[in-house]
C-alpha cells in the first residue's frame, strides 16, 4: 500500500524539465511524460541521486524511440553508452526502473485515457497537442500513468562494465562483444551475417575512404 502521493514536486519538476528540453531542443508533451515518469520510478526505487551517488545502481528499459527517451536519459543519467539504459522497441510509451543494489523494478506505463482526460484540463487551447504539454505538467501521476511491480532478469553480458569476451565472425571476418555472437553449424557468426541486416553492402574499402575534393 503506498503512503505517499504520486504527485510531482513542481518545483523541482520545472528546473528538471527545463534541463530535458535544452538537451532535447524543443518543449513537448513526449518530454513533460518522460520527465514525470522518470520522477516516479526514481522515487518508486528509491534511486535519490541517479546522476551521482546512485549512478552505479540504476539501470532504465526504454520501450519507444520519442521524445520521451531523451527526457528520460536527461532525468536519470541513464545512457546507451553507458550501458545503463536499454532499447526495447516494442513501440509502447513505457519504461522500466530498476535499482541494481536492491533489485525493485517499476515498469511505467502513459495511460491512454491520459489524452482525453487532458482536454478537461484545458479546454480553450484548440492545439490539442500544447493542451496535452500543458495538462501533463499539473495532471496526478495516477491520471497519467499506470505503474507495476516487475522482476528483470539482467544477463552478466547486459551488465555496465567492460566486455566479457570479444570474438570474431568466420564470415565476415568483423568482431562481436558482449556475446552478440550467433552459433551456426560450428561456426561463430555475427548476427548480420546469421539472419540478415539493417544494411546492403554496395562496396567495400578497406580503411576509411575520404571523397576527394573537386
Amino acid at each position: 500500500m503506498r503512503t505517499k502521493p504520486l504527485q510531482a514536486d513542481i518545483s523541482d519538476f520545472e528546473r528538471i524539465l527545463s534541463e530535458a528540453v535544452e538537451i532535447h531542443g524543443h518543449l513537448c508533451a513526449g518530454q513533460v511524460l518522460g520527465v514525470r515518469m522518470s520522477m516516479l520510478g526514481l522515487r518508486e526505487i528509491g534511486i535519490l541521486d541517479p546522476k551521482k551517488k546512485d549512478r552505479k545502481n540504476i539501470i532504465v528499459f526504454v520501450e519507444m524511440d520519442r521524445c520521451a527517451t531523451d527526457a528520460i536519459q536527461s532525468v536519470t543519467g541513464c545512457s546507451l553508452g553507458r550501458r545503463t539504459m536499454k532499447f526495447m522497441d516494442y513501440g509502447k510509451m513505457a519504461a522500466t526502473y530498476m535499482n541494481l543494489k536492491t533489485g525493485r523494478a517499476v515498469r511505467i506505463v502513459a495511460r491512454e485515457e491520459s489524452r482525453e482526460k487532458a482536454k478537461e484540463y484545458f479546454p480553450d487551447i484548440e492545439n490539442k497537442y500544447a493542451g496535452q504539454l500543458e495538462a501533463y505538467k499539473v495532471m496526478s501521476d495516477e491520471e497519467l500513468f499506470d505503474v507495476m511491480e516487475v522482476s528483470v532478469n539482467v544477463r552478466p553480458e547486459d551488465m555496465p562494465g567492460r566486455p566479457l569476451q570479444r570474438v570474431q565472425c568466420d564470415s565476415c571476418g568483423e568482431h562481436v562483444q558482449d556475446k552478440r555472437e550467433v552459433y551456426q553449424e560450428g561456426k561463430i557468426l555475427c548476427a548480420t551475417c546469421a539472419r540478415g541486416g539493417y544494411y546492403a553492402v554496395k562496396d567495400f574499402f578497406s580503411g576509411v575512404r575520404y571523397a576527394e575534393k573537386s
